[in-house]
């Protein structure tokens, strides 16, 4: 089961990897580092079980990327809305 979880995490941060350079769209940006950041998560789950448990170190990682995750993401999507509004004020 957990090669299914990290062949995901794979197809994903692929996908992620592809999107990145293929959007010019800052919002499509920020979603696609998102995604590329949930493979990430979902790699180091994976790797986290071992043969005798489950390592807790990597869950403490994950938790702690998904609070600057969710910071960095707020951040960039405030620096966003106000590159879209001096854009808009420029253009009248």
């Amino acid at each position: 089961m957990s090669l299914y979880y990290a062949v995901v995490a794979a197809l994903l941060c692929g996908m992620a990897v592809i999107g990145l350079f293929r959007t010019d769209d800052l919002l499509r940006r920020i979603l696609v580092l998102n995604v590329l950041a949930s493979a990430t998560f979902l790699l180091l789950v994976t790797l986290a079980r071992t043969d005798s448990g489950i390592d807790p170190v990597p869950h403490v990682m994950v938790l702690t990327g998904i609070v600057v995750a969710v910071s960095t993401t707020a951040a960039a999507l405030g620096l966003t809305i106000r590159a879209h509004e001096r854009r808009r004020e420029e253009s009248q």
